[in-house]
């Protein structure tokens, strides 16, 4: 399986007359943009704005954020099984609009959604204050029910990120990273004396709200599966939760899982990266031991030697979590975890809901309860009446001057459990 992603650098973003590409600037016929997501009969108003890095602008509440592409040969097409057919991706050539993205934002869904701070103490918690926003702030129609309002939501953001990708289309990308995956045979053919590496996915599926894609179906009705790491960087999986801001993998975190990327720059190197278990979590118990007794079956099936396991969410998944290691370590094969932790504001407390003494190779993201003051912004795009209610916030955290304290937890991406953060750590 061949992947080019042909980068197209995004220098600005501004509103025009025409949407179209030229020299990385990327312009927006915003009426014509609103006219396409107001075609959905389930929101009553779209309001399209822009946040660039550096500006003193604050958006809440966030619910997704994605990446704009456009495949240009090869099977598929973007998002499949949502937006386009449910071909295989993961091959061909796909031009991506880097260092922009659609967020969407709007009136709540569920109070797990986040604050993306462009400028300020909060903007080192987000990768997305790095990037050129283009955010949609979306009002479902009266009386709307809650999985209707998201639904409505994430494709007005899908929606979007498509109509943008489609300017890169004839577009010579600055830059073509090439990703370039073998078989299971023919791994074992070329790399004969290399570890045997796989990265299992923990994908969060725990019921209303708490929802994540694959080729278009809920993963909550999948079993433990393999995926070629190519698929992933091409929109094959999406999301669809309203987590905790800190660790919820966006749809952009999916097309950009640092994991998948790092191992495929050692592989037929340092490792054979022989592909991906995408497993998901489970609220019943039953469940819980179905997938985990899959995915480790899985693992010892394709003759692994080590393991990167990743979660998404926190508390109830970190039952999945101890499971598919301990589970998989019970194969002989090494395990790595991912994870971040809720271990109180003084970092005292437990960190995991569950352990296991065969977890001994952990990875964090950082602490999630970390307390942290964000000033006041000049503008903010998307409504402060939730500051108070979201995950991470509390009674009083908008203080009448502006102010807002809140955990981590709040900021849209700040302990993300792929890694997808600024966060660093130090040994003493």
């Amino acid at each position: 399986m061949r992947l080019e992603l042909g980068n197209v650098l995004i220098k600005d973003v501004q509103f025009s007359d025409t949407t179209k590409l030229e020299e990385g600037v990327l312009s927006i016929n915003k009426q014509e943009l609103i006219d396409i997501l107001m075609e959905d009969e389930h929101l009553k108003k779209v309001e399209v704005d822009i946040a660039k890095p550096g500006e003193k602008v604050r958006i809440t509440p966030v619910k997704d954020v994605i990446e704009p592409r456009v495949k240009v040969d090869g099977p598929g097409g973007i998002f499949p099984g949502i937006l386009s057919k449910v071909d295989t991706v993961g091959s061909g050539k796909t031009n991506v609009l880097k260092g922009c993205a659609v967020m969407t934002t709007g009136k709540i869904v569920g109070f797990q959604e986040g604050i993306v701070d462009m400028s300020g103490p909060g903007a080192d918690y987000t990768p997305f204050s790095k990037l050129i926003n283009i955010v949609l702030v979306c009002e479902p129609v009266d009386g709307l029910k809650q999985h209707e309002h998201e639904k409505a939501v994430r494709l007005a953001g899908f929606k979007a990120a498509k109509y943008l990708g489609e300017t890169a289309r004839n577009i010579i990308p600055d830059e073509v990273k090439v990703y370039e995956v073998d078989t299971f045979t023919d791994g074992l053919k070329k790399y004969p004396n290399l570890p045997r590496v796989g990265y299992v996915q923990m994908l969060q599926t725990q019921g209303l709200l708490h929802d994540t894609y694959v080729y278009g179906v809920d993963a909550k009705q999948i079993i433990p599966t393999i995926m070629y790491p190519t698929e992933s960087m091409d929109g094959a999986i999406v999301s669809g939760n309203c987590v905790s801001a800190c660790d919820k993998n966006t749809t952009y975190h999916h097309l950009n899982n640092p994991v998948i990327e790092d191992l495929l720059k050692v592989h037929g190197k340092e490792l054979n990266f022989v592909g991906v278990i995408i497993t998901n979590e489970n609220v019943y118990l039953a469940d819980k031991e179905r997938s985990s007794n899959m995915t480790a079956k899985l693992a010892e099936y394709l003759g692994l030697d080590a393991v990167i396991i990743s979660q998404e969410g926190f508390g109830n998944p970190d039952t999945d979590l101890i499971m598919n290691c301990k589970k998989i370590e019970a194969k002989g094969i090494k395990t790595v975890i991912i994870t971040d932790e809720y271990a109180g504001r003084d970092g005292a407390s437990q960190s995991l809901a569950d352990a296991d003494k065969s977890a001994d190779a952990v990875v964090t993201a950082g602490n999630a309860n970390e307390v942290i003051t964000l000033p006041p912004m000049d503008k903010v795009i998307g409504s402060l009446e939730y500051v108070d209610i979201i995950a991470g916030g509390f009674d009083g955290s908008l203080a009448k001057d502006g102010f807002i304290t809140v955990e981590i937890q709040a900021i849209t991406g700040a302990t993300n459990e792929i890694g997808f953060s600024n966060l660093t750590a130090k040994t003493f």
